[in-house]
């Protein structure tokens, strides 16, 4: 909607002032971070877009849960080694 109203006023800004106010919005700052992100998300602006965010996220939830289960292996693979190492005695 601002991208409609832009050539209608002088700058960005008072395009956004006055899309905000027509849709209610508190501010005109949260309709620009809106603005921003759509033009990340679309490739027109540079930054990370939401999608690509969110498998960002994912993925550091993933390294972060192989890494406790590696931490897990290791100590289990060090316990059996000890246990093969020990001598047995037969009673």
């Amino acid at each position: 909607m601002v991208a409609e109203v832009r050539p209608e006023y002088d700058t960005e800004w008072s395009a956004m002032k006055a899309v905000a106010a027509k849709l209610g919005i508190g501010t005109t700052e949260t309709l620009r971070k809106w603005v921003r992100q759509d033009q990340t998300d679309d490739g027109s602006r540079p930054g990370t877009a939401r999608e690509e965010s969110a498998q960002i996220k994912a993925m550091k939830r993933e390294i972060a849960e192989l890494k406790r289960a590696n931490e897990i292996l290791k100590a289990a693979a060090s316990f059996f080694a000890a246990e093969v190492d020990r001598p047995h005695t037969r009673s």
